[in-house]
């Protein structure tokens, strides 16, 4: 393990003396006694009690948020203060219906908040369970069981066959064990221990029991620094900034309209009419109001998470389950997916290839002597593949085994001893090929071959397993064969990355296997092959949030990692995420828990850890990848009607807003009163939401919020709409001097205009979601889908009804309401044609600004040819 914390090479040696040393690495010998402890007996009590008030408990201790803090933290933010200021100006001036809907809204917002963050934040709750509950430990010269919270550096404690490695330690007796550690480092078989060796906090003991010496506790050991990537990743969601954004644009320019509107009233009340006083100034506090309610989409926020939300549950019939909201829309405009290899892109599943025969009869010899060499019950990765391999497995059932010697790193071969359906006792061996080699004792040049061969099968990544048999009592032994062992590919991985490949997002491969291994598989998927070991890549006294621009460069240009460690995939993440990549991370284990938190869209995989699931913002219910591609696709969608959705309203917004200060400025008169405003903004929202039903096309490469884009075409089209309303208004305040004109548009009042003004704004807004929706006419495919055309329908004959019938409304004549739609009809034709031409513009000045910034790239990196000629550019 190359990465040591600080407290690791200070020694955490409880007052002893000497020079500070590496106590994952020294000698077990010197880290006994730079801990100060003697092996045969122990820790005092007195000694433990003292150094666990000295370093802590071996816990991973939270400072929990308080309740409060965190609901106040729900209120604040631009978007929710000028919320909280209409409803205060609401209440101010008794407009309770006004106060009541934004209120409502208010709290449903901060309701939907307190919910994600108590669905999506529980990563340490889930890596507590993975620390053991109890330790057995040497104290006062006794083994005795206590809480692994209470164990300090300097303990001596026991480790067995089904226990929870109680926290990070130094191996000084017992023969061997196997412990899993691929939650922690994603290695895909059991790692083999002997003294000396280094346990990991949080790994499992597969078989043997050692006894080692504590160097790390809580959250100095390898688990708790993981805990502590965890604690500290996470990303701001795009979606939050696109709609603090927009937030910002529209507040900004309700400013600059409210003054205007201000100073011009200010104006007339005193220098015109000469009438200032508490009404005056009441009714300009008024205005201010409505401005605020029109400027501010409060819905907005609704909006987004229920789109999301309907989508989230369209994933959940792929087999994704969605955790985190924001996700879906990340997900959209991923570029780059890191991909864990061990059970995600392979089986997990060791498998036997072809044998390499030496003295075998055939290849089901070879295999049925390695199987007789294995026990099934031990659960051991090889011998489950070996056994699997034999045509037929029943065929054991015909031996009985004698005597079996299980694997230890000094011999590193199996033996067993067994005696066949006549009463013949053999015995045979599997292992390492050189501990086989040395066995059976070859001629010299079998045993060159044997070299040869290991060495072919390790430049393609795979595992060698030697198996020899002897039918004389072991005096002399017989070379069978090599067995090649490999973790194959799933059936669907290739197809999954070719896909997400040709949908423009590149696939790295990140690993805690050999870097040959790594290579042959991602070969074997057809990926790049320019994959890099972490220690080549990486100091060994990085800090994960401050990568060297160098090294970022290194792993942007990877095709992937081996020998990696929790702190490497959370550094590689968080800093294709400083290259201006949205990343997707995904991974099952412990070590990936970081990483996956840290992502734009962390994902954990079918059969992950609590604790990468809890990190993640999707879960894959089916095993491999081959659900990724849908939840692109539907991301994509998503993000297409959000998209279209946030143009609609910003373009609405902007249209309300400068129809009402137009009209103070030129006519004095308010065309839509402040409960119209509300009632517009509910009834153009809600049927709204069905927008997540609606029928979209899926972009073939990434697409992310592209906010001066989205405001620039929102602005255009707001701009137009601004016209065809106060055109509107202007046609309606003639007519009011007009009897002729009267008699035409069927109405005589004030009060009827803003009836009028009310219907054009609804009606104008949904035509113009028409248009907004897709990048095509409007009257081209894809066509709207049902849910969304028919709410827009029937809110269109509500209000229609509502207009006609008076209700909190003045009454206006049919005859009035057909020329508003008529009118309405001609301009979205014009709307149309209008937001077509814009984009058009606007993609055609983004692709030549990206050519001009490549040049620019070219020219200002000097130092990158200096790299490419670096040891770590050509790893």
């Amino acid at each position: 393990m190359s990465q040591a914390t600080p407290q690791l090479r200070a020694g955490l040696n409880a007052g002893a003396s000497g020079p500070e040393i590496d106590l994952e690495k020294a000698p077990v010998g010197d880290v006994v006694a730079k801990l100060g402890v003697k092996p045969d007996l122990g820790l005092s009590s007195a000694e433990a009690n003292q150094r666990l008030s000295k370093y802590g408990p071996n816990a991973l201790i939270e400072k929990p948020e308080s309740l409060a803090h965190q609901i106040v933290g729900y209120f604040t933010g631009s978007m929710a203060y000028i919320i909280e200021a209409s409803a205060f100006v609401s209440a101010l001036l008794g407009r309770w219906d006004d106060f009541t809907i934004i209120l409502g809204v208010l709290l449903f917002n901060a309701g939907l908040e307190f919910w994600q963050d108590r669905k999506a934040s529980n990563a340490l709750a889930e890596l507590r369970k993975g620390l053991a509950p109890e330790a057995t430990v040497l104290r006062d010269g006794k083994w005795q069981t206590v809480q692994s919270a209470m164990l300090v550096p300097g303990d001596i404690a026991k480790i067995r066959l089904g226990v929870i490695v109680p926290a990070d330690m130094r191996l000084l007796a017992g023969d061997f064990a196997a412990i899993d550690q691929a939650a922690l480092t994603g290695e895909s078989v059991p790692a083999n221990k002997k003294i000396g060796d280094a346990a990991y906090s949080g790994s499992v003991v597969k078989q043997g029991e050692m006894e080692g010496v504590v160097i790390s506790t809580g959250s100095n050991t390898f688990f708790g620094r993981t805990a502590k990537l965890v604690a500290g990743a996470g990303s701001v969601s795009h979606a939050q900034q696109a709609m603090l954004q927009i937030t910002n644009f529209l507040i900004a320019l309700a400013v600059g309209l409210s003054l205007a509107m201000v100073i011009a009233a200010v104006h007339h009340d005193i220098v015109v009419a000469h009438n200032w006083g508490v009404q005056p100034a009441l009714n300009i506090l008024q205005f201010v109001l409505v401005l605020m309610v029109a400027a501010v989409p409060v819905t907005t926020p609704a909006v987004f998470s229920i789109t999301m939300a309907l989508g989230a549950l369209r994933l959940s019939k792929e087999k994704a389950i969605v955790t985190k909201l924001s996700a879906i829309e990340e997900m959209a405009g991923v570029e780059i997916l890191c991909s864990d290899k061990t059970g995600t892109l392979t089986k997990n599943q060791l498998s036997l290839s072809e044998p390499i025969l030496l003295a075998a009869k055939d290849e089901q010899d070879c295999i049925l002597a390695a199987a007789l060499a294995s026990r099934l019950e031990d659960r051991d990765a090889i011998d489950t593949a070996v056994i699997t391999a034999l045509k037929d497995s029943a065929t054991l059932k015909n031996w009985k085994l004698v005597k079996f010697t299980p694997f230890d790193p000094v011999t590193k071969r199996t033996v067993g001893t067994v005696t066949d359906p006549s009463g013949k006792t053999i015995m045979v061996a599997k292992g390492a090929p050189q501990a086989i080699v040395d066995l059976a004792e070859p001629p010299a040049d079998v045993a060159a071959k044997v070299k040869q061969t290991v060495d072919a099968l390790a430049s393609k990544g795979s595992r060698a397993l030697g198996v020899a048999r002897s039918e004389d009592g072991g005096k002399t032994w017989s070379l069978l064969g090599i067995l090649p062992m490999f973790d194959p590919p799933r059936d669907d991985s290739r197809a999954t990355i070719d896909q997400a490949n040709a949908k423009g997002v590149r696939v790295k491969m990140i690993t805690g296997d050999d870097t040959a291994i790594a290579i042959e598989t991602a070969r074997q998927l057809g990926m790049g092959t320019h994959i890099v070991a972490a220690a080549d890549a990486f100091p060994k006294e990085m800090d994960p949030n401050n990568v060297h621009p160098q090294v970022i460069e290194a792993i942007e240009r990877a095709d992937g990692f081996a020998r990696v460690f929790p702190e490497h995939k959370y550094a590689i993440v968080k800093s294709l995420q400083q290259r201006g990549h949205l990343v997707a991370m995904t991974g099952d284990g412990v070590n990936d828990a970081p990483a996956l938190k840290q992502a734009d869209c962390g994902t954990a995989v079918s059969g992950a850890t609590d604790a990468a699931r809890s990190a993640a913002a999707l879960i894959l219910t089916a095993p491999g990848l081959s659900v990724i591609n849908s939840a692109i696709d539907e991301a994509r969608r998503i993000f297409a009607r959000i998209t279209s959705y946030t143009i609609y309203r910003v373009a609405l917004t902007m249209d309300i807003m400068f129809l009402v200060v137009l009209s103070m400025l030129a006519y004095r008169f308010v065309p839509v009163t402040a409960i119209m405003i509300v009632v517009m903004s509910l009834l153009d929202d809600l049927p709204i939401m069905t927008i997540a039903y609606d029928n979209t096309t899926v972009s073939a490469k990434p697409i992310r919020w592209r906010m001066p884009r989205i405001l620039g075409v929102s602005s255009v089209l707001g701009l137009f709409s601004v016209a065809q309303s106060f055109l509107m208004l202007m046609i309606g305040m003639e007519a009011l001097s007009d009897p002729a004109a009267q008699q035409l548009l069927g109405f005589t009042m004030k009060g009827e205009l803003q009836t009028a003004m009310f219907l054009q704004l609804i009606a104008g807004g949904h035509l113009m979601l028409f248009v907004t929706r897709t990048d095509k006419w409007f009257f081209l495919p894809p066509f709207p889908a049902p849910a969304l055309f028919w709410s827009i329908m029937g809110t269109q004959v509500f209000a229609v009804l509502m207009c006609a019938s008076g209700w909190l409304v003045p009454a206006i004549s049919w005859k009035l309401i057909g020329w508003v739609w008529a009118y309405n009809l001609a301009w979205m034709a014009v709307l149309g044609g209008v937001r077509l031409a814009t984009e058009r513009f606007a993609d055609h000045g983004t692709t030549r600004q990206r050519k001009s910034v490549g040049l620019v790239n070219r020219a200002l990196h000097p130092h990158a040819h200096a790299f490419a000629k670096s040891p770590l550019a050509r790893s």
